[in-house]
């Protein structure tokens, strides 16, 4: 009989295909969980009670990179393995932070909405800014980051990268303050961690030239909210693009979504045609690699093992 395996949200037109028949894909109603050896979680949060619900589960597989929405020790102190997808959804989020990058710094859906209105003062009204030369700061130089740094510099700008745990060789590597104090862009790559949470605060915005333009495709928790909404009212902050905000998703009435100068995306930086294929199919393959004994690559909680190691002996 195929093996019941949980999805916590319902899968695009003809991803059941990407199961095929060793899966029964079940869910994303949690009455189901306590079916299931596997679950594929997306974003949605998995708390040590929900987990708990899960008596059979073994394996957790993220379809993406991030894991800050689920209990690592409540999973690894009920034996259930956590992996993730971190290659599946570099390509497409480094896109789409490009985009982000682009649409906030050109004013794009300004310029829409007043053709849109029959407005005629095209050219006067324009508030773009030119990027050509001007200096970007990557914060997290990992496979996304990495890559937006490349692209950024085949555009002729000054490419400066903060990340305390990789060695950058093929750009400027500097510390967090100098990324504050010469950045025109500031562009967010890293993990939602202690370390990185609220990351981007007032103090850190006051450190900022003026009319810096702020890109965030990482965790909407790298940066303070209330902080961002401050320099943008101050004129601190020029322009912003976000596909990740704190909380998530913002109400619809969120100043955050009602400015001129802000575009938000729903969190879907990912979700490419061949991005999500990936993430599917990568995080299938963590699930299937678990069931059958083996030990994941992409496993973020190792500790689990100690556990299951007890269990055995």
């Amino acid at each position: 009989m195929p093996e019941r395996i949980f999805i916590d949200r319902p899968l695009p037109p003809g991803f059941d295909e990407l199961f095929g028949p060793d899966w029964e894909v079940v869910g994303p109603d949690d009455a189901e969980l306590p079916t299931c050896r596997a679950a594929i979680a997306g974003a949605s949060p998995w708390p040590a009670e929900r987990i708990a619900t899960g008596a059979m589960l073994e394996v957790i597989s993220r379809s993406g990179i991030g894991f800050d929405t689920v209990d690592l020790d409540a999973a690894a102190a009920q034996g259930v393995v956590v992996c993730n997808t971190p290659d599946a959804p570099s390509i497409s989020t480094a896109e789409h932070t490009m985009s982000l990058l682009m649409a906030a710094s050109k004013f794009t859906a300004n310029n829409v909405a007043r053709l849109r209105a029959g407005r005629q003062d095209f050219y006067a009204a324009h508030e773009g800014i030119e990027l050509s030369g001007a200096t970007i700061g990557v914060v997290g130089h990992g496979r996304i980051g990495s890559r937006v740094a490349r692209m950024c510099a085949a555009m002729d700008m000054r490419v400066i990268v903060c990340d305390p745990y990789v060695e950058v060789v093929e750009h400027e590597q500097v510390d967090l303050d100098t990324i504050l104090t010469e950045s025109r862009v500031i562009t967010m790559h890293t993990p939602l961690t202690d370390e990185t949470r609220n990351l981007l605060d007032a103090a850190a915005f006051a450190r900022m030239q003026d009319g810096v333009v702020i890109v965030n495709a990482a965790r909407g928790g790298v940066i303070d909210t209330q902080a961002l909404v401050d320099a943008l009212d101050s004129g601190k902050v020029y322009a912003a693009g976000l596909d990740v905000t704190a909380p998530e998703p913002l109400d619809p009435e969120h100043t955050l979504l009602n400015r001129d100068n802000v575009v938000v995306t729903p969190h879907i930086a990912s979700a490419t045609d061949k991005g999500r294929v990936r993430m599917y199919s990568g995080a299938i393959e963590n699930a299937r690699q678990v069931l059958a004994g083996e030990r994941p690559v992409d496993c973020v909680n190792p500790h689990v093992y100690e556990v299951l190691e007890g269990r055995s002996s």
